[in-house]
């Protein structure tokens, strides 16, 4: 539930109850809070075995966390029926990043025989190139961006 919260945020917490409710009343708040965080989680479970009840024998199984669309959508991927962690698996992110990043900066990935042809062999040149313009020239004035 609290996964996030660090210790020097706990003891924050914690320095910050005891002078707000006092050394006196804290024991009492921490009873009164755990309390109604049993009774909510109480009424949610029995919400949810009322859900189950009224669905019927066919809805047994049901989760409701499958209604979170990264939890459905995490199910749907790792069914094998779909055959998806095969293409998954073959799929290899560093590579394919690594040959984009190479033909942005203008490396040739395989330093092979294309590299000593001279041509680019059929491959787009997307590096930038310096144009070559006089310094006397002024870019266009934009009102719109002023």
């Amino acid at each position: 539930m609290f996964n996030d919260i660090g210790p020097l945020e706990l003891v924050t917490i914690i320095v910050l109850a005891v002078l707000v409710f006092g050394p006196d009343k804290l024991p009492k708040v921490i009873q009164d809070v755990t309390r109604t965080i049993r009774k909510i989680r109480e009424f949610s479970e029995s919400a949810k075995q009322d859900i189950r009840e009224e669905l019927g024998p066919e809805f047994k199984d049901f989760e409701f966390e499958d209604l979170n669309p990264k939890t459905f959508i995490r199910k749907q991927l790792d069914n094998e029926d779909l055959g998806l962690k095969e293409i998954r698996n073959g799929f290899d992110l560093k590579k394919e990043m690594a040959e984009v990043t190479d033909a942005v900066h203008g490396r040739d990935s395989d330093t092979s025989s294309s590299s000593s042809s001279g041509s680019s062999g059929g491959r787009i040149d997307m590096t930038k190139k310096p144009e070559t313009a006089d310094r006397d020239d002024r870019p266009p004035f934009d009102a719109d961006a002023t």
